[in-house]
């Protein structure tokens, strides 16, 4: 568990993980996934992703899972063989499709955090980042910047919010880390976030 220093009511005891699972990937970033998996565990943190065996996805649940962490996987029924589900997680719930599999990822979770990955892993990021924005969720969201893989990334959303798409507020939204021993801190020293965010979702408004 990890009690928010700038939200004291909300402690964080489950942690979702958007991650790759592609299996062409370098050393790097799979050595990095399986830190990130040990550095939750031992912060005592529940794990709730998508149920893959390969890649990112499955170095940093295989790691999570040998240093003691619970491991929650969700998949939609069409991707059991095609992302290899691991078949060695605290739980694995099978669901109909990818719409609720993000739903039940995000609202079971108290914060995000995001491992390199490919367009679904942006759409996972960006839904968690909406929502937050609007109030509807409000955990922490964090990026692992390995090998400087989301710097682009953050530099385009910082650029929304110097053109005015974005409030200056937003950029409290989420945090980018470069290594995976700095995502427990950067959980727990995350901005408070809270439901009255709808009221600066619209830049300009009122």
């Amino acid at each position: 568990m990890i009690e928010q220093r700038n939200n004291r009511h909300k402690p964080i005891r489950r942690v979702t993980v958007y991650a790759a699972s592609s299996g062409a990937l370098s050393d790097g970033y799979l050595a990095a996934a399986s830190r990130a998996g040990e550095a939750l565990a031992r912060a005592g943190l529940a794990i709730v992703y998508g149920g893959g065996n390969t890649g990112l996805m499955g170095a940093m649940a295989n790691s999570a899972l040998e240093h003691g962490a619970e491991v929650h996987g969700v998949v939609p029924g069409f991707l059991r063989q095609l992302e290899v589900t691991h078949e060695g997680l605290t739980s694995l719930e099978v669901v109909e499709d990818m719409r609720q599999r993000k739903h039940l990822m995000l609202y079971r979770s108290d914060a995000v955090v995001t491992l390199p990955g490919g367009c679904g892993t942006y759409e996972e990021f960006f839904e968690a980042l909406t929502l937050k924005r609007l109030g509807q969720w409000l955990g922490p969201i964090v990026l692992l910047n390995t090998n400087g893989f989301y710097t682009g990334l953050d530099g385009f959303m910082r650029h929304a919010i110097r053109e005015k798409f974005m409030a200056e507020q937003h950029a409290s939204m989420w945090s980018m880390v470069d290594e995976p021993e700095g995502i427990v801190d950067a959980l727990g020293g995350a901005p408070a976030w809270g439901e009255d965010a709808l009221s600066i979702a619209t830049v300009g408004g009122g």
